[in-house]
């Protein structure tokens, strides 16, 4: 399974990505790790990535290509991956196209979780964080037994600003517009599977498979 995961912020992805690398025994690549595994291993593409990110720059699309190409090469790739967080632009999935003819692979599917805009406001203005210890709540799915009470050590519960009302809609927006180039492409191809991401995480995941199980 060489499988690319879309899903807007709050759209479940990470739970999905979790439980589809289990059952696959299929590694998970994100940009961000191999950013860190290349820099710490101190090769040229990481002390390359290494200027940018130090900038806070975006690590250039060359760079980035190059580490994903190297990892589908190593042998945990063999049967199979989940990309998660790349290609974010058409520019870099028509690269990666070519990136994967390079290795002699193809994609399998690229999954789409698709979640109204309302539910994802909902979830998302719905997350709380203990001011104390960190501890996760969510007023839609995972209350606290006390409002704004942390169950474990009693701190005060709070809204981080990403989940504020305002900044939900404007990451919305950002993700709609990056992506709905790429689901247009990967549609044309024939390899787009859209789920409907709003049901119960496990009733997603089936389906998820279930699609799968039908390309691969």
């Amino acid at each position: 399974m060489r499988i690319i995961l879309l899903g807007s912020p709050g759209s479940g992805k990470g739970t999905q990505a979790s439980m589809i690398i289990s059952k696959y025994a299929i590694p998970h690549i994100s940009t961000g790790d191999m950013f860190r595994k290349n820099i710490k291993s101190g090769n040229e593409l990481g002390i390359e990535a290494k200027k940018y990110i130090d900038m806070g720059l975006l690590v250039p699309d060359d760079l980035t290509l190059g580490m994903i190409g190297d990892r589908f090469l190593e042998s945990d790739c063999q049967n199979g991956f989940l990309l998660d967080g790349f290609p974010r632009t058409l520019i870099q999935a028509e690269a990666l196209g070519e990136e994967l003819k390079r290795a002699g692979k193809n994609l399998t599917a690229v999954v789409n979780l698709e979640v109204n805009d309302d539910v994802i406001a909902s979830r998302m203005t719905g997350r709380r964080v203990c001011s104390k210890c960190g501890a996760n709540y969510n007023l839609v799915f995972n209350k606290p037994q006390e409002e704004d009470i942390c169950d474990k050590c009693h701190g005060q519960l709070i809204t981080r600003d990403d989940d504020k009302l305002a900044t939900v809609i404007n990451r919305l927006q950002v993700y709609k517009n990056e992506t709905q180039p790429l689901i247009d492409y990967y549609k044309g191809k024939g390899i787009l599977v859209t789920v409907n991401g709003e049901q119960d995480a496990e009733i997603v995941f089936n389906n998820i498979c279930s699609t799968l199980e039908k390309v691969r």
